[in-house]
């Protein structure tokens, strides 16, 4: 397909998905806009997700390497019908005088900035804040990340409460109307997204974005805290209804649908729409019991980085969080001015017994396996560690060497070669493509609960080596100031670009 010819496709209103068959590191150094990064390395894991429908069109592009055309290949080997090839790749697309983003979960952020823009979202910078703090003015600091990330830094004094559950609890967290509510994350999406569904749902404290969030609190000089556990408590919350009833209200303003429950199976059944179902409750709750075929996506990390679950533009969502609605019917909002989907929202549940655990993972052929006490005796053995770059740097096996799948090069003659990763079906994949090499049971973590150690090391891999994950200023080695600038920077400019580009059509509904 020509630059030009995708370029009509993508405006003319039917379904489409674009898949970056590069790296996410890669994929970040410039893309199409409504591209979602697809990895050779994970594509029987990624894909099965994001596209249940055979019949959607799809393109497939990379950075002239020549990955889009073995995705593509693959892909038709699975049974989709109109699969493409973008010709030459981005640089041909932006030879052809289109634009190519960087940076990752590009519309979610331009969404981000254009809703900032259009409603007026209020912020406070973060000398401000510290002066109220200091001055011990009455303040709900949220921070709307999921735990982990707030686990790791955070603004002192803040609680979490992930973007998706604001509105479900916040008239729990803060009852007086008086007290000053301050949302943050780590730079700006989700502390705009946070602040303005709290105006949307007509919560009458005075709301304030936290202006460049994390990042913009150590820029000004002051420090983050770090490990800390504070959070909303368990449970429905007692104001759930009246968080149902404002919910609803800004979920009806953007045209969110609510379904019937029976009448689920007849949009399942549609042979040439993409359906995807999706539930946007905590990972806690998802795990403790959900409906057969949805798929765990929280909501403000739904809104965030929309192009993680949903590949296909013109797509039916339909969303559940298997209570009174608040959360579904606010992520829902969102998805529908994003001006892409069709987004339903389920009353209730169907009538069906629930699965419990994480999402089960696409069934993958399994390769020949080595036991931790085996490959502790065996010296010598090379082990392939498949886990993120930078997990691989928080610990690994003493020994073991990074590597991304379909990107290791030939192996020297070795007594064992054992393959690990997080995720066995990626282990499983990879061992099967290297002549000889077993699977690590139970991966690195059944390593180190067998008592063995492991290495901790930021410089392994160098940040230049980390094509697998386009690094936040954080996860840099160096340079870190400079970083936050630049994606702060880069981040506000989004919406110029999104006006230039066209293709997007926020608040279009």
């Amino acid at each position: 397909m020509r630059p030009s010819e995708l370029k009509a496709a993508l405006r003319d209103g039917r379904e489409l998905a674009i898949l970056d068959a590069r790296e996410e590191g890669e994929f970040g150094r410039g893309h199409l806009f409504w591209a979602s990064p697809v990895p050779l390395s994970r594509k029987e894991l990624r894909v099965p997700k994001l596209l249940p429908n055979r019949s959607v069109r799809i393109v497939c592009t990379d950075g002239g390497e020549g990955y889009a055309e073995a995705l593509a290949d693959w892909l038709r080997g699975q049974g989709y019908r109109h699969v493409s090839v973008l010709e030459g790749g981005v640089p041909a697309w932006v030879a052809a005088g289109y634009l190519a983003f960087s940076g990752v979960n590009v519309p979610s952020k331009a969404f981000g900035e254009w809703v900032e823009h259009h409603y007026g979202t209020r912020s406070i910078d973060p000398g401000e804040l510290q002066a109220l703090i200091a001055a011990g003015r009455p303040l709900a600091i949220l921070d709307s990340r999921p735990r982990e990330e707030f686990r790791r830094m955070s603004i002192p004094g803040a609680i979490n409460v992930p973007g998706g559950e604001l509105v479900y609890r916040i008239a729990d967290l803060v009852p007086d109307p008086a007290t000053m509510i301050v949302v943050n994350c780590a730079g700006r999406t989700r502390s705009i997204l946070g602040a303005e569904s709290l105006r949307r749902a007509g919560v009458p404290n005075p709301v304030f974005a936290l202006r460049n969030g994390t990042m913009g609190w150590e820029l000004a000089g002051f420090a983050c805290a770090h490990g800390r556990e504070e959070s909303y408590p368990p449970g429905t919350p007692r104001h759930a209804g009246l968080a149902r009833s404002r919910a609803e209200r800004f979920a009806r303003q953007a045209g969110v649908r609510l379904l019937d429950p029976q009448d689920l199976p007849r949009l399942l059944a549609e042979p040439d729409r993409t359906t995807l179902c999706l539930d946007v409750r905590s990972p806690e709750e998802y795990a403790a019991g959900h409906l057969p075929g949805f798929r765990h996506a929280p909501g403000g990390q739904l809104v965030q980085a929309t192009d993680h679950w949903v590949a296909v533009r013109h797509a039916r969502l339909v969303l559940t969080d298997m209570g009174n609605g608040a959360r579904a019917l606010m992520t829902g909002a969102w998805l529908r001015l994003m001006g892409q989907w069709e987004v339903h929202v389920l009353e209730g549940s169907p009538d069906l017994p629930l699965e419990t655990g994480p999402e089960p993972p696409p069934p993958i052929p399994r390769a020949p396996t080595v036991s931790v006490a085996e490959l502790a005796a065996t010296p010598g053995a090379i082990i392939l560690d498949l886990a993120r770059s930078l997990s691989f740097r928080e610990g690994h096996i003493p020994g073991a060497r990074w590597a991304v799948r379909g990107r290791i090069p030939p192996l020297p003659p070795a007594p064992l070669v054992v393959v690990t990763a997080p995720e066995p079906e990626l282990a499983h994949l990879a061992a099967a493509e290297i002549p000889g090499a077993r699977v690590l049971e139970g991966g690195t973590a059944a390593w180190a609960a067998a008592g063995h150690p492991l290495l901790a090391d930021r410089q392994v891999p160098p940040d230049e080596a980390c094509i697998d994950v386009y690094l936040r200023p954080y996860d840099r080695n160096s340079g870190v100031a400079e970083a936050m600038r630049a994606y702060l920077a880069w981040e506000v400019d989004l919406i110029r670009q999104v006006e230039r580009d066209g293709d997007a059509r926020f608040g279009t509904l």
